[in-house]
C-alpha cells in the first residue's frame, strides 16, 4: 500500500483556470491538466522567486518532493506552449492556506472534491514530520 500524501498547501487557487491558443476552436483542441499544486509551486519558485527549500516549506512538502513538482509542472507547461494545446489548471492534494485566523484550519481538498479525481491525491491529516 502507498504511503499517504501530504496536502500541498496553496496559497489560493488561480483566478483563471483555462488558457488556450487564440484561433483555434476548443472542439479540436488537445489539453493538458497542471494541478493546482504544480501552479503554486511555479508561482512561488518562477514569478515570486523563491528558492525551492523555502518554496517547499510554505507547500509543506520536501525540496526534493517540489523539484519533482516543478519538473512535471514545466514539461506539461512546455508540452502546451509548443504544441498548442489548452491548458487547465484542476485538482491536486491541496489544502488552501487561510492566512486570516491562526486558528482557523485550513481547507483541504482531497479525492471528489474540486474536480479531483477518485482513488487519487489523497491527504495524510496532520502536519508534515508529525508521523499520522
Amino acid at each position: 500500500m502507498p504511503r499517504p500524501r501530504h496536502c500541498r498547501r496553496v496559497a489560493r487557487l488561480p483566478e483563471a483556470n483555462y488558457y488556450k491558443p487564440r484561433g483555434v476552436p476548443l472542439s479540436v483542441l488537445e489539453e493538458v491538466m497542471l494541478t493546482v499544486d504544480e501552479f503554486e509551486a511555479i508561482r512561488l519558485t518562477d514569478l515570486e522567486g523563491l528558492y525551492q527549500a523555502d518554496a517547499a516549506e510554505k507547500m509543506n512538502i520536501s525540496r526534493q518532493t517540489l523539484g519533482r513538482i516543478l519538473e512535471s509542472a514545466h514539461k506539461k507547461i512546455a508540452d502546451a506552449l509548443v504544441h498548442g494545446k489548452a491548458l487547465l489548471i484542476k485538482g491536486g492534494p491541496i489544502e488552501i492556506n487561510t492566512e486570516v485566523s491562526e486558528n482557523a484550519p485550513p481547507q483541504r481538498f482531497g479525492p471528489g472534491r474540486r474536480g479531483e479525481e477518485r482513488g487519487r491525491g489523497r491527504c495524510r491529516r496532520g502536519p508534515r514530520g508529525a508521523g499520522n
